[in-house]
């Protein structure tokens, strides 16, 4: 079985994300979505509603399991559920310098390949930051989010800073 992994932290997934989760689903036998935490990072819905929402958008397709990634290393998540490939999706050339030097220490440490997929020109331009700053500051995302997230962006969803830490 070949196995993929598309790791994100997915706050929120977009309609870009999806389409590059989409083209994985064609290309490997099963695609792990992996959702992930940084603690370096803010973020605007939990791990359970950023599981919740992409569980929620990927029903329909075939192949595919979301799932957190937890603490430790990619390429380490990867070993263990014998993934042979990690799919990444590109916007923009800064994107692959980024991307790059993670791909190769991946492959070091575990011997997992990255596959770049380059995004739909008309996708090019979605991040989650950016959707989250339009959503705050009262512009519509509707068409860069599936109903399903953009009917929690509406109502207000979490906001991890609002939630008691542990």
């Amino acid at each position: 079985m070949r196995r993929a992994v598309c790791p994100g932290s997915f706050d929120p997934i977009h309609n870009g994300h999806l389409e590059v989760i989409a083209r994985a689903a064609s290309l490997f036998d099963e695609v792990i979505v992996a959702v992930s935490t940084n603690p370096a990072k803010k973020y605007r819905f939990t791990l359970a509603e950023r599981l919740d929402m992409a569980r929620e958008t990927l029903a329909s397709l075939k192949g595919i399991v979301v799932e957190p990634v937890g603490d430790g290393l990619l390429a380490e998540y990867c070993r263990q559920r014998g993934v042979s490939a990690i799919v990444k999706g590109l916007r923009s050339s800064s994107d692959f310098d980024y991307e790059l030097p993670m791909a190769t220490m991946n492959r070091q440490l575990s011997g997992v390949e990255t596959v770049f997929l380059p995004a739909e020109a008309h996708y090019i331009h979605l991040s989650s930051t950016l959707i989250k700053e339009v959503a705050g500051l009262g512009g519509s995302v509707s068409d860069y989010v599936p109903r399903s997230v953009h009917r929690r962006m509406v109502a207000g969803g979490s906001s991890v800073d609002d939630q008691p830490r542990g």
